[in-house]
């Protein structure tokens, strides 16, 4: 359950003729977008307003947003080449991706009726007090700079690929660009403004998608499944294609890695900071709700639309081809996009200007939503009010400080590690997710007795589990896919430590409430207080086989 990106040095996929007409049409496409930005600055004072559109985001609206944010960058580039590969492995994580909304449906009326949108207030829900505020921010700001790293990281490789530019410098600038262009656009924009931005990405994702795959069956003569037929024999392994097993991360226990990796992906999914604005921002519960549904049917649809776009990949392109590009497949819709219309064709170009258009847009609204969510978190819960009162700062200055500050942080990180695999950040992400924040909000809104005690517990413990675990699994080392394939620590065998640390958060969460050892002890010295109170204190001279001898003068008295 990985995304690795395209690697340093992959070849020019556009070709010559179409590079120029490309670009071009790219750029006017990123000019007429920061126009656009422009119009939806705002400059509002009231924090209600400016975090979640003063909970008046009609339900459609509200809920094609929240399906845009399921339209990421990294999404878009691997799940297709995971797919084209490695057939019923990416097939899975495709299923588990749309399964996550499924989830936080469950939980989305019961956060929209709290009013709260910060992980460090749902928190307080059983735990009031600064320590569980801050430990939201923790959480967030440990979430999303992972994420941010990984989603820049693929933008930048991604635009240099689709510019015909695939050198290592040229992906370190295109980086550097997008980070800049992302940094301006989640600095002037709030959650209305975001929204707007992912309500337009939806219809030209989905249009693109269909576009290609249309394409690509005309050359079937429109039978799915002869294109299926083909995927499985111009693949790499055609008896294995269609069983699970063939993806190289599912290292290690088999079917326990495996079930891990579902764990994280579906709960980490559904538990990102930046969905808890969009379901706050729905005028009442009815309206989230609603706004979820239409969420999940345009997330379905959208993994459909993938799924069969990783299977057009391997028939028309080959996973010979596709790997030679890049191991991990990054190039799959690239190469899908180039070769179902003729070389020298004008439609080729306009195929392949809009799929870096998309590309343009997921990662633009995919790192300012995480961006935007620590903001309103680091704002809210880590400085707070009487902090903001006491400086004398504005809170909407500080959330826009605090967004320019995420976005710098992050962009000189990504570059700085630019010559190394850290694909494996993505996955550390939605584990926090599913370890930290899926078990608090369950026993948050369900059991009452939940306190603050456990909920410390259950945030900082799953939070060392996670860290320590990711750090001695097959993802750092061991591995030719690791941060370090030539060190070899990895004690732990999972690839993402779901299996272990999500139930280890729910049980430190309720020894940390229940305190069973307190209660233990309570009842032992609770004993002789109520033996006292009835008239008799157990004496071991007196109690035991000889109890009634000489209790004559137990009868005396009054």
């Amino acid at each position: 359950m990985t995304a690795c990106l395209l690697s340093v040095g992959s070849t020019d996929l556009i070709g010559p003729a179409a590079r120029g007409a490309v670009i071009c049409s790219f750029l006017v496409f990123i000019g007429l977008c920061l126009l656009w930005v422009f119009t939806l600055a705002t400059q509002t004072d009231d924090p209600e307003r400016l975090y979640v559109a003063d909970r008046s985001l009609p339900p459609v609206f509200n809920g094609v947003a929240i399906a845009g944010e399921q339209i990421t960058v990294v999404i878009l580039v691997s799940l297709p080449g995971a797919i084209a590969l490695f057939g019923y492995d990416g097939v899975s994580t495709a299923v588990d991706s749309a399964l996550a909304l499924g989830v936080f449906l469950l939980l989305a009326a019961r956060v929209r009726a709290t009013r709260r949108y910060t992980l460090g207030a749902l928190f307080s829900l059983r735990a009031e007090g600064p320590g569980a505020r801050i430990a939201g921010a923790v959480v967030t700001l440990c979430i999303a700079v992972p994420l941010l790293m990984v989603q820049l990281r693929a933008g930048g490789i991604t635009a240099a690929l689709l510019i015909g530019m695939p050198t290592e410098t040229a992906q370190v600038v295109c980086t550097v660009m997008m980070g800049c262009l992302i940094t301006f656009f989640a600095g002037v924009a709030d959650l209305r403004g975001t929204s707007f931005v992912q309500v337009a990405k939806v219809p030209v994702a989905l249009v693109t998608l269909t576009a290609v795959i249309l394409l690509a069956l005309h050359r079937f003569d429109w039978s799915p499944a002869s294109l299926l037929s083909a995927a499985v024999d111009n693949s790499t392994s055609p008896d294995e294609y269609l069983s699970p097993g063939l993806w190289a991360h599912s290292a290690g226990l088999g079917p326990l890695g495996t079930l891990s990796d579902h764990i994280v992906v579906i709960l980490g999914t559904a538990m990102m900071p930046h969905l808890l604005l969009r379901v706050s921002a729905g005028r009442d519960v009815p309206a989230a709700r609603r706004s979820l549904s239409i969420a999940v049917g345009l997330t379905g649809v959208f993994y459909l639309l993938l799924i069969t776009a990783g299977f057009a990949a391997a028939a028309v392109v080959g996973s010979g081809r596709i790997g030679a590009v890049d191991s991990k497949g990054q190039g799959a819709p690239i190469l899908l996009a180039s070769e179902v219309l003729p070389h020298h064709s004008t439609g080729r170009v306009v195929l392949i200007t809009l799929v870096a258009c998309v590309a343009f847009l997921a990662v633009l609204t995919a790192v300012a939503s995480a961006t935007f969510a620590a903001a309103v978190s680091v704002t809210r819960d880590l400085i707070g009010q009487r902090g903001l009162a006491r400086a004398g700062i504005r809170e909407p200055t500080v959330m826009r400080l605090a967004v320019v500050a995420l976005c710098a942080v992050s962009l000189v990180l990504t570059t700085t590690v630019h010559r190394y695999p850290i694909e494996f950040l993505l996955a550390f992400s939605l584990s926090l997710a599913a370890s930290c924040v899926f078990p608090a909000l369950v026993y948050s809104f369900l059991w009452t007795g939940f306190d603050r005690r456990g909920l410390l517990w259950l945030v900082y413990g799953g939070l060392s589990l996670c860290v320590l675990l990711t750090l001695f699994s097959p993802a750092v080392s061991g591995t030719a896919y690791a941060l370090l394939p030539d060190r070899d620590f990895d004690l732990f065998p999972l690839h993402t430590p779901g299996l272990v640390s999500v139930p280890a958060a729910f049980l430190l969460g309720w020894l940390g409430s229940a305190r069973p050892w307190e209660r233990a002890a309570g009842r032992r010295h609770a004993a002789p207080r109520e033996a006292g109170r009835q008239g008799h204190v157990p004496d071991p001279s007196r109690d035991g086989p000889w109890a009634g001898i000489g209790s004559d003068r137990d009868g005396v008295g009054g």
